[in-house]
């Protein structure tokens, strides 16, 4: 029977190379990015600074009796599901009961070189109410960004009970939309009277999108199609989705918030995180040989695994962040230390190298899958109960850990099968053995 060892290491080695080469370059162009890099992942208020906006609700006439108690409660918590859909962990939402408006806080973009505070805050998306309009005769080949709003409002955000991406048949990227029993009727009977028209989508006064009328709606979905890219798809998903706030809100102040540890800071967190890796690599190749070579390339993967995530997802890492960040690494390692004393244990008892290393991963698994797993769930519980930089650091945590485990349980193994076929690893030696044991034979590979 072939032996497909040396196949998977070739593979699981070039698997590793591109993530790795991704995730310091990226892929695409500054106009179209497919893949993001290392250097377009967002940083959090601590290192970078960002805007602090006041936004007070603003009520049509007749709105009188409102409960604004009840209005600040309900933006506040749509206006932290928009940034968490962002990835923006680390900011601050809060209530000022005596002036009846909030208070936020949010780190810049990550492109932002100047600093231009009304223009960071389009970030949130709009913090205003969610329309769906007809359209003018005048305006139905008008640009959607160019449309006013006409006032002939058919379903509001109320209506609507959520939006999401999809994908259809055709494997083409729509967004669907769910609406409430409350939007079914007055939608199908707006689709019916408009036939081949737009509906126009506003937030505010802003026209987010424009779509087409193909045919009567008149079911609980409706799918919104277009020229879409995944991450523009999620941007209109996301701004239908928490687009329902209960009134407009109106920033009468936007201030810049200086970074509270800065850019410096980072860079001596980098230089950690890169003298940490050195000196692991240095510990596990001099203790483990071969096996801590492989756990190395393995934590390559890990660390590429990471990047990718945070800079792809937009997810806005702290110095806390990075600090869960280098503590997966540790995790890793750990992992692997645990594993290869296992395959050491095998081969002192006389087994084959090949039946060493089956066993050492079978017999340290549960080890391993105990202490990731106990740690998933305290990131999952710091990321729920958390906020701001506890939150990033339950994120990184959760991502690391999640990563660390599959790196340590099937990239390391895969490696590690695969070199054992070839005839220079069946050195004892190199798997961190005395030569003396065994009269310095090689390992039987069976």
């Amino acid at each position: 029977m072939k032996d497909k060892r040396k196949s998977k290491l070739f593979i699981v080695v070039l698997i590793i190379a591109a993530l790795c080469v991704l995730a310091f370059t990226g892929l695409g162009s500054e106009k179209m990015r497919i893949i993001k890099s290392a250097n377009e992942i967002r940083t959090g208020i601590d290192i970078r600074g960002g805007i602090s906006a006041i936004l007070n609700p603003v009520y049509p006439n007749g709105s009188e009796g409102r409960d604004i108690k009840a209005d600040l409660e309900s933006s506040k918590a749509i206006i932290e599901a928009r940034l968490d859909a962002q990835g923006i962990f680390d900011k601050s939402v809060n209530i000022d009961a005596t002036n009846n408006r909030l208070i936020i806080d949010i780190p810049w973009g990550t492109n932002e070189t100047e600093f231009n505070p009304r223009e960071t805050l389009k970030d949130l998306g709009s913090t205003g109410a969610l329309t769906f309009q007809e359209v003018d005769d005048e305006d139905l080949y008008t640009p959607a960004q160019n449309l006013n709003p006409t006032g002939r409002i058919v379903l509001s955000g109320e209506d609507v009970k959520t939006a999401s991406v999809q994908q259809d048949q055709n494997g083409n990227i729509v967004v669907l939309l769910e609406l409430k029993p409350s939007g079914i009727e007055a939608f199908a009977k707006a689709t019916a009277e408009n036939l081949g028209r737009p509906l126009a989508i506003f937030i505010d006064d802003t026209c987010i999108s424009a779509p087409r009328v193909d045919s009567i709606i008149n079911s609980s979905q409706a799918t919104i199609t277009g020229n879409f890219t995944y991450e523009s798809a999620k941007s209109l998903a996301d701004k239908i989705r928490f687009g329902a706030l209960p009134t407009k809100l109106e920033a009468i102040k936007v201030d810049s918030i200086s970074a509270q540890l800065g850019m410096g800071a980072l860079e001596v967190a980098i230089q950690a995180g890169i003298v940490a890796f050195i000196l692991v690599a240095v510990f596990m190749i001099l203790r483990y040989r071969l096996p801590g070579l492989v756990s190395i390339i393995a934590l390559s993967a890990l660390i590429a695994l990471q990047i990718l995530t945070l800079s792809n997802f937009n997810i806005s890492v702290t110095l806390p962040g990075i600090g869960g960040i280098i503590l997966s690494i540790g995790m890793s390692i750990d992992g692997n230390v645990v594993i290869f004393e296992r395959i050491k244990e095998e081969l002192n008892a006389g087994k084959s190298l090949r039946a060493s290393i089956d066993s050492g991963f079978k017999r340290a698994f549960v080890a391993i899958f105990d202490s990731n797993i106990t740690t998933i769930i305290t990131a999952v519980v710091l990321y729920i109960l958390g906020s701001g930089p506890v939150k990033g650091f339950g994120v990184t945590l959760f991502f690391g850990t999640l990563f660390s485990f599959i790196s340590c349980v099937t990239a390391s193994k895969t490696l590690l099968l695969g070199l054992s076929s070839f005839k220079f690893a069946q050195n004892k030696w190199l798997f961190g053995m005395s030569n003396k044991q065994d009269g310095g034979k090689n390992i039987e590979t069976v």
